[in-house]
């Protein structure tokens, strides 16, 4: 799902419903409560909370956002938050798979094929502004998250929060 229009408008209206009761809450759990996606409750945050990008320029987001330095990187599931912060490294292909590995905690081989879109969110989160990048499955979940890095005082990384802008800004329509 890529459009608002696309969510069935029952879908849509529990959709609303849950984000409405918990607006600043995590994502996966609003949708569960609604029983739709995450995608589905990304799709009707207010016009630029998030920002979608074809799935084609995943290689590109991925080789921009390797500049960013230290980031919180989550693969969040029904059993597990997992969080890992380090730099992103360079991703290469071979054997079907998008492979990262270097000086980083951060490292793997990722079905970059199962992608179906990249989306830009910009959202409070339990009171704070939140931005992060969700590599999105067609099943309507976050394969994994990348999330702007806060400092000491829990404030969002300025040099890392202007990149996310100016990377997010490029895909606004």
């Amino acid at each position: 799902m890529n459009a608002v229009s696309e969510i069935k408008p029952d879908r849509r209206e529990r959709a609303l419903a849950a984000l409405a009761e918990k607006p600043d809450g995590v994502v996966e759990a609003i949708a569960a409560n609604a029983d739709v996606t995450p995608a589905e409750i990304l799709e009707i945050l207010p016009r630029g909370a998030a920002v979608i990008a074809d799935k084609e320029k995943f290689a590109d987001i991925w080789a921009e956002m390797s500049t960013w330095g230290e980031v919180l990187f989550i693969v969040h599931t029904e059993d597990i938050v997992l969080e890992a912060e380090g730099s992103l490294p360079m991703g290469s292909e071979g054997h079907g798979w998008f492979n990262i590995h270097g000086d980083s905690p951060i490292g793997g081989h990722i079905k970059k094929d199962n992608c179906a879109s990249v989306t830009f969110v910009d959202r409070a989160f339990h009171g704070r502004r939140s931005c992060s990048v969700w590599f999105m499955n067609a099943k309507g979940s976050a394969m994994f998250k990348v999330f702007v890095k806060r400092d000491a005082a829990r404030e969002l990384i300025p040099e890392q929060l202007q990149k996310f802008e100016a990377l997010r800004d490029s895909y606004l329509a």
